[in-house]
């Protein structure tokens, strides 16, 4: 997965994984996060934050969503927000989505049928 083809339809709306990204990426106790689409029946996608916390942070996933509400919209604000312990970025500093959106989808029991 490309930066280009990552946008998100959650329920007809497109959300740039970017901009949810930034928001979470503000809230002092995230060092760094990666937003993906995970498969849904209802939606087509619903937006998840993968969030690697700063040293000694516990955030909670509610803090964190309201942390997004209180910035944009409200469909913008990740359904599921996963803890992990290292985003674990390549050299070039890029994620790899592909990874990242397997990992997520795992610990939320989705299957990759559902691709």
């Amino acid at each position: 997965l490309g930066r280009g083809n990552i946008c998100i339809n959650t329920g007809g709306e497109k959300i740039y994984p970017e901009e949810v990204e930034a928001t979470l990426k503000s809230n002092a106790q995230v060092h760094d996060c990666v937003v993906v689409g995970v498969p849904d029946d209802r939606w087509g996608q619903v937006i998840t934050a993968v969030v690697e916390p700063r040293a000694g942070a516990r955030p909670s996933a509610e803090a964190l969503q309201e942390h997004v509400r209180e910035h944009l919209a409200g469909y913008k604000v990740p359904r599921h927000v996963l803890t992990i312990d290292t985003i674990g970025r390549a050299a070039s500093g890029k994620a790899d989505y592909q990874r990242i959106k397997a990992w997520a989808m795992a610990q939320l029991g989705v299957s990759p049928a559902n691709r």
